[in-house]
């Protein structure tokens, strides 16, 4: 079971990595929205906990989209005006103030919908609007690893913390922004604030997903147990397919964006 949470989400990002490098910012925004460590968390926490407290923290996980989307538009703004250290710091502690309001908030699976729909539908107005995206050096290894690691290790905090934060905290915890962070550092420091803003603006869109996958299971695992999963997961990568059209409809004529068109055809 260790050696599954070290390889599995770690896997996941080094694929949307190599996305990101081949397609664009759009793209890897887009595909980091899947939920590659929500989902092998809550599957860990299903093993470990059961599936009613992975139902749960799914429920939690559905409420904290609020405060990831937060985070994703505090730092594309900060990014623009300031260096990176204070984009994270400053967008850290958004996403932290705003999980923890979550937090003491009664659990519902209502009040996760709308604050997931009401955060998801105000996204595309919060980004700054950039200038076309200009080309630049590709992310190296070390930085590729570093973000593997990063999952690796949260999957480890979040499923070895579960008995004792509870179903909530651990399905806010599972939506910390450890994907966010480090391709958002990594951009602004390679490609600059522009670059940033488009590939978070693309991780709001591809978001869709991860918040179907949610709710999905949030439902279905109190009836269904592990049958639950699966239809969580061909939820969610249907979800993915619509939000690439939103994509391409709301997206001007950014490489990101072209090249997504390219990349199915």
């Amino acid at each position: 079971m260790l050696m599954l949470k070290l390889l599995v989400i770690p896997g996941f990002l080094l694929m949307i990595s190599l996305a990101g490098k081949r397609w664009g910012p759009s793209v890897a925004g887009w595909l980091s929205g899947l939920p590659v460590v929500v989902g092998p968390i809550l599957f860990f926490l299903a093993i470990e906990q059961g599936v009613m407290f992975a139902a749960q923290a799914a429920t939690a996980a559905l409420s904290a989209m609020f405060a990831m989307i937060a985070f994703c538009v505090t730092y594309a703004q900060v990014a623009q005006r300031l260096s990176w250290p204070w984009a994270l710091m400053i967008s850290l502690l958004v996403w932290g103030l705003a999980a923890g309001v979550l937090s003491l908030i009664p659990p519902s699976l209502v009040f996760s919908v709308i604050a997931a729909a009401t955060a998801l539908l105000a996204a595309p107005y919060l980004f700054p609007s950039v200038q076309p995206i200009v080309s630049g050096p590709t992310p190296k290894s070390d930085k590729l690893l570093l973000r593997m690691m990063a999952g690796a290790l949260l999957t480890l905090a979040v499923t070895l913390l579960a008995s004792t934060v509870g179903e909530r905290w651990s399905g806010l915890l599972a939506v910390f922004p450890v994907l966010g962070s480090v391709m958002a550092v990594f951009s602004q420091q390679t490609r600059g604030p522009a670059f940033t803003a488009v590939l978070l603006r693309a991780t709001a869109t591809g978001m869709y997903s991860f918040a179907a996958f949610c709710l999905v299971l949030a439902l279905a695992l109190p009836q269904f147990g592990w049958q639950g999963f699966v239809l969580g997961v061909g939820v969610s990568m249907g979800m993915l397919l619509i939000t690439k059209r939103l994509l391409l409809r709301s997206g001007n004529n950014a490489p990101g964006t072209r090249k997504l068109r390219k990349m199915n055809g």
